[in-house]
């Protein structure tokens, strides 16, 4: 980064600051009468370590997604979730192996708190419940606020992992494609964004992997902004997509936030899985049009013999296969395979090569595939 740049993102993020605390304590003195909410976001942690993060956001009444929903209405909600009003200097408790811990919001209303069991925990399931409750706000607020918090906790006989990208890996987005990107993001809700093709059903074919207990776990890692988590939850649900942590990037121009660059912020969560189960392998599924081959190459580079295989699916621009070919070059000296491929059948049929998935599972993925796009029936319509 230039230092003229630099100089002016660095100007600009404390412009953004110091908007956020004008505006914090304007709504602060007219004690804006807006509901408050808790927001949790899925998160991930082991028997012995695991970590809770949230944010307090005022109450814009955004509504769940619905398959008729107009231009207008999805424009709307868009603009409720990136017009958020957070909430800082909020006091939230939560409960953990019976004891109550506390934890303040920040200026962006963001929390995050980490725990170490004094007890190693009993694995039951792949999803840990934690409370967690608003205590105190700068604003007046109904008593009784509070979430539930998924933690997901892997279990000991998982085979593998998967870290997959979201934008133009699963969903339709467009990204190197600044105005198809933004029509895609503004105009459409989690039940009119169309999925790749069969990425349902390979995704649980790797979730399913070789010991039929179906329990890989899966961890979802983009660059999309936090504002947008629940679209992209309700995505996930609606094509019955395997449910992992979503590790998202704050919204904003401070080049010290995570939010600095694509690459920074997605090497940064993949380091931070692998650290916390470094006896867990991985699957690392992409597309080659921002920088998923580089960073995955680094990850290789950083964790010898921890990566199974890598998934690129092409986003049919020449300049950026080139340097997703070349970056595959490069890893076969890791003996580490990266596939680029144009639809999720071919990446089926290396795991299963592999040994990372059943070969019975590719029909199914086929079919899906289909019904994806529309060449047989089986799936309502997505307009």
């Amino acid at each position: 980064m230039s230092k003229l740049r630099k100089h002016f993102t660095n100007l600009t993020a404390s412009l953004e600051a110091g908007y956020d605390e004008v505006a914090f304590a304007l709504r602060k003195r007219l004690n804006a009468d807006d509901p408050l909410q808790v927001v949790t976001y899925r998160s991930y942690g082991t028997l012995h370590k695991l970590y809770v993060k949230g944010r307090v956001l005022k109450d814009k009444n955004i509504r769940k997604a619905e398959g008729r929903d107009t231009l207008w209405n999805n424009l709307l909600d868009m603009y409720k979730r990136f017009e958020s009003d957070e909430v800082s200097h909020a006091t939230l408790q939560v409960e953990f192996q019976g004891k109550i811990h506390t934890v303040i919001s920040d200026k962006e209303g963001y929390f995050t708190i980490t725990f170490s069991a004094e007890e190693q925990m009993v694995w039951e399931d792949m999803w840990h419940e934690m409370n967690v409750k608003l205590i105190d706000a700068p604003y007046s607020f109904a008593p009784g606020i509070k979430n539930i918090a998924n933690v997901l906790v892997p279990p000991p006989d998982a085979e593998y992992g998967i870290v997959s990208d979201i934008d133009d890996t699963i969903v339709k987005t467009s990204a190197t494609n600044l105005l198809a990107m933004a029509r895609n993001t503004f105009f459409h809700n989690a039940h009119s964004r169309l999925p790749f093709a069969g990425v349902a059903e390979f995704y649980k074919s790797l979730q399913l992997g070789r010991n039929g207990k179906r329990n890989n776990p899966f961890f979802y890692v983009s660059s999309s902004p936090w504002n947008l988590y629940d679209l992209l939850i309700d995505f996930l649900d609606i094509n019955d997509i395997p449910e992992g942590p979503l590790l998202l990037r704050d919204f904003g121009l401070d080049t010290n936030k995570d939010s600095s660059s694509h690459m920074g912020h997605k090497f940064k969560e993949i380091t931070n899985i692998l650290l916390t189960y470094p006896h867990l392998n991985f699957v690392l599924i992409g597309d080659s049009g921002q920088e998923d081959p580089k960073i995955y190459r680094e990850i290789v580079s950083n964790f010898p013999g921890r990566i199974l295989a890598i998934y690129i699916r092409d986003v049919q621009l020449k300049d950026r296969e080139k340097i997703a070919i070349e970056v595959s070059k490069a890893l076969s000296n890791d003996k580490v395979e990266m596939v680029i491929v144009d639809n999720t059948v071919e990446a089926a049929v290396h795991a299963a090569k592999a040994g990372l998935i059943f070969t019975e599972t590719i029909p199914q993925i086929e079919a899906d595939k289909k019904q994806d796009t529309g060449e047989i029936g089986g799936k309502e319509e997505l307009t």
